[in-house]
């Protein structure tokens, strides 16, 4: 379905300020709806007289000059029911075009620049229906025509709330008609406001009530008020009710006054209110306004409850990153102590291995959901390698591409996985010795195919390379050379690939990941494997060295609060 805003720029000459304008009027013209028991539907003039064929169709031609000249047709560019009366257009009709004179009240409307009333209701659907037009203005310029249907069907003696409904929806179709409703640089409502049966008050010209909807009448009882609002001024009414003897907005008694347009929420008695106030203006005379008020109080209490649990979980995250580095610090400790230089080499391991969910837990503990931006770990524990590393070492890590936002069940192990894997390049590949260690990531998306390394000659990204992994799917795995192996295509959607590359002295010709007696390897292989579901190949990096493939899923691997939903 075409939008407004395609709508305007295809069939219009509407500049980008008449289209802001637009935006905003129907962001908000719900209200109208509503207090008015009718449909609406507005229509901007076609571009030229030429612009509506024989077929119906509408084209560019030239503009149309302004509000004074007869124009050759309409398109409909946006439609509004009621939820407070029977709709009379059940029907879409938006991207409508009907030519001049199929619509006689909006030709009237756009050329008098006033609203128009048919005396006799229409009846060409079945159903009486009666029919008014209101010229959108924006300054001095008339921008299109709402067309305004009630259904008369359901017709019956209005009550005292219907009758104050019609009059301020009366009053809002005369703003809109001399370019006062929307308020002038006012944004766009497009936020959950109070609605018209969420409750409606009605003001005099000195803020005073003259009519209360019963549900506006109920929350103020909720808010602490026991007694009838009509007569009395709103604001001093609301400011008492919410005076704790704290510090108060100053503005609180002028916008429930009438004379601003603004939306507040005040809260008393456990009670939470959100208010709306629209000031009618009708002839350049503030005449009252109009306050809509909503009770918000379960929705406030639950979004406090979702913060107090997101303040929670990091403040968890947070001590159990203060208990890991004091763990860590107690190794240390412990390490230095130690004659044995096996059992310090053992024991500044740990105190690694530990520091890197560290890493992790304290991420964690400064972001509001659990998902990670992993960038900023993997290069906490590659600088983290580089220090530790052996003075003889003369190896600076670095990081290539991005590994983009993971879960923390996702971060925690690939952030220890990535610890052992650059210790163990450090200590086996690159011992006493100058080299290059360098970590590469990429993500491959729905639908994109792996990509080739472009700043390393012979580097490609083989993320189906299995090799002797150990992994649980080994049908059609290669060696350990680096051959792929044959999947379907596709099934790398969805994944992440890391890299860690040395070019070191390279892998022993027996090695083998599933028979090594190495702790760390094994924890790697657990990790990536076992508990991510993923595949890990050691092979020989082209030009000397040792590449290491990690290879994990990401789509099944998501957090349940931020997984997609499923089809039906």
């Amino acid at each position: 379905m075409p939008t407004l805003t395609n709508l305007v720029r295809d069939h219009s000459e509407l500049t980008d300020a008449d289209l802001e304008w637009l935006h905003a009027l129907v962001s908000d013209w719900q209200l109208l709806a509503d207090l008015s028991f009718a449909d609406l539907l507005l229509w901007v003039p076609l571009r030229s007289a030429d612009a509506l064929p024989a077929d119906g169709t509408s084209r560019r031609a030239r503009p149309v000059p302004d509000g004074d000249a007869t124009v050759p047709g309409w398109v409909a560019i946006a439609q509004m029911r009621p939820t407070t009366g029977p709709t009379a257009y059940p029907e879409d009709l938006v991207g409508k075009v009907v030519r001049t004179g199929r619509r006689g009240l909006i030709d009237v409307a756009w050329r008098e620049r006033r609203i128009v009333r048919e005396g006799d209701p229409e009846w060409g659907s079945g159903i009486p229906v009666r029919e008014e037009s209101i010229p959108v203005r924006r300054g001095d310029k008339v921008l299109g025509v709402i067309q305004r249907s009630t259904n008369l069907s359901s017709a019956r003696t209005p009550s005292r709330l219907e009758l104050t409904y019609l009059q301020s929806a009366s009053d809002l179709a005369t703003m809109i008609c001399e370019g006062t409703f929307p308020a002038p640089g006012e944004e766009p409502n497009l936020v959950r406001s109070p609605r018209v049966g969420d409750g409606l008050m009605r003001l005099d010209r000195s803020g005073r009530v003259t009519y209360a909807s019963p549900n506006a009448q109920s929350a103020y009882r909720r808010l602490g008020y026991p007694a009838d609002l009509v007569g009395d001024a709103l604001g001093q009414v609301t400011a008492d009710l919410c005076d704790t003897g704290e510090p108060m907005e100053e503005a609180l008694s002028v916008v429930l006054s009438g004379r601003a347009p603004r939306e507040v929420e005040v809260e008393s008695h456990g009670s939470i209110m959100q208010l709306r106030t629209i000031p009618l203006v009708v002839g350049g005379t503030r005449i009252g306004a109009i306050v809509l008020c909503r009770d918000v109080t379960e929705l406030r209490w639950r979004d406090r409850e979702l913060l107090s649990k997101d303040a929670t979980i990091r403040e968890i995250h947070h001590r159990v990153k203060n208990n890991l580095q004091t763990v860590a610090a107690l190794l240390r400790l412990q390490a230095r102590r130690l004659q044995i230089p096996e059992g310090r080499a053992a024991l500044d391991e740990a105190v690694r291995r530990v520091g890197s969910i560290a890493i992790v837990h304290e991420t964690l503990s400064h972001t509001p959901d659990e998902l990670i931006d992993f960038d900023d770990i993997a290069d906490r524990v590659i600088t983290m390698a580089g220090e530790v590393s052996t003075p003889e070492t003369k190896v600076a890590p670095k990081r290539t591409g991005s590994f983009g936002v993971l879960p923390a069940e996702v971060a925690t192990p690939l952030a220890m996985a990535l610890t052992e894997l650059l210790q163990n390049a450090l200590e086996h590949g690159l011992t006493n010795r100058f080299g290059t260690l360098e970590v590469v990531a990429h993500r491959h998306g729905e639908g994109e195919p792996p990509r080739a390394r472009p700043d390393t000659p012979g580097w490609t990204d083989r993320t189906g390379a299995a090799g002797r992994t150990g992994g649980a799917d080994r049908a059609g795995d290669a060696d350990r050379t680096g051959a792929t192996d044959q999947r379907e295509p596709g099934a790398d959607n969805g994944r992440l690939v890391a890299i860690v590359a040395d070019d070191g002295i390279g892998l022993p010709a027996d090695f083998d990941v599933e028979g090594t007696t190495s702790l760390g390897l094994q924890i790697v292989r657990t990790l990536i494997v076992g508990e991510l579901g993923g595949r890990l190949d050691f092979r020989p990096r082209p030009g000397g060295g040792t590449e290491v493939v990690v290879d994990i899923p990401l789509t099944a691997r998501q957090s349940p609060r931020h997984q997609p939903p499923r089809p039906a």
